[in-house]
């Protein structure tokens, strides 16, 4: 029998795609204020419906069309983050893009990132918790779109915008088409992460190494399949932004038990936990812990670790560090 996991366990989570956290209540609203028809990406409970990944991605992208102005990404930081806190989370790193606030256009990106930031230092004044933002070139979209999108992000780099990624569908183009947009954003300071590992199998990630020079990997678990890459991911210090209740509700993995997370973590790979796209995969961060500790007899000794592995890999400055690490260790 593993410990209970206390709900208020401060966490951290790296691994949050902002609009895919985005209520389905939220989002049905928007949708009735701006007259927009989207009522077939909801199942009859309201909560959103697809057949697979790649029915998810277009799901996704429709519940994206109600989200039109900075005022709707105001509102929408505030309500993930309030979600976020209610969960525990003291410290959060969002994918932002720029293909869906303000098509790429710099000046329009601008609007909706000082809206976004302004509702994220409220949420902190008010909630207690940190977001930082990735800008994320979408991976589906094509190279020339994610020139673009790192244009946009190494234009806004700030304290609130300090990392650049890679997310979509894994099995379109290959990482080297994306290393133009991975240097412009390296050479702008921006921090760097990659999804790979999740579709792709363990050679996504070693390409995502190989041709981006990521230091994180978002999902990444299937690096598994290939013993001297995860020893490889171990002694180079790479974290994986794992979310396991995403990998098995899409059929990564049949059941948390089946997860290969704990078997990374034995051989010394630095893993994260992160909730990915919380309510289109009915979870949170809790019942992501809750889960794990029963399927692998992890302890909250186990999650302070893996959250202490967590707040080092952010993607944010010193003194934030510092200060998260402290509310973990309660001292603050």
């Amino acid at each position: 029998m593993s410990e209970k996991i206390d709900p208020a366990l401060p966490k951290v989570e790296l691994h949050l795609h902002f609009e895919g956290a985005a209520p389905p209540a939220f989002i049905r609203g928007l949708a009735k204020e701006k007259h927009i028809d989207i009522a077939k990406i909801f199942t009859p409970d309201g909560g959103y419906a697809y057949r697979d990944f790649w029915h998810f991605l277009e799901v996704y992208e429709a519940a994206c069309t109600t989200l039109q102005s900075p005022e709707d990404f105001r509102r929408l930081t505030l309500a993930v983050l309030e979600d976020r806190a209610k969960d525990g989370v003291v410290y959060a790193e969002t994918f932002l893009s720029p293909d869906f606030c303000g098509v790429g256009d710099v000046t329009a990106w601008r609007e909706y990132l000082l809206a976004i930031e302004e509702a994220a230092l409220e949420a902190q004044k008010t909630m207690g918790i940190t977001l930082k933002g990735i800008v994320t070139a979408i991976r589906h979209f094509g190279p020339d779109q994610s020139r673009a999108t790192a244009l946009c992000a190494a234009e806004t780099k700030s304290d609130f915008l300090t990392g650049f990624g890679l997310a979509g569908d894994e099995k379109q183009f290959h990482p080297k088409d994306f290393t133009w947009a991975f240097d412009c954003a390296r050479e702008a300071g921006l921090r760097l992460t990659a999804h790979a590992g999740e579709w792709g199998g363990p050679e996504s990630v070693r390409d995502a190494l190989d041709h981006l020079k990521v230091e994180r990997i978002g999902h990444g678990v299937r690096a598994i399949e290939d013993l001297a890459l995860v020893d490889q991911l171990a002694e180079q210090g790479t974290v994986l932004e794992v979310c396991p209740g995403s990998n098995v509700f899409l059929g990564v993995y049949p059941s948390f038990d089946k997860h290969p997370i704990d078997r990374l973590r034995e051989r010394e790979v630095k893993v994260t936990i992160s909730t990915d796209d919380p309510p289109f995969f009915r979870t949170t961060l809790t019942q992501e812990y809750e889960t794990l500790a029963r399927a692998f007899g992890w302890t909250e000794d186990d999650f302070r670790a893996i959250n202490r592995d967590a707040a080092n890999a952010a993607f944010c400055d010193e003194a934030t560090r510092a200060r998260i690490l402290q509310i973990l260790e309660g001292r603050a």
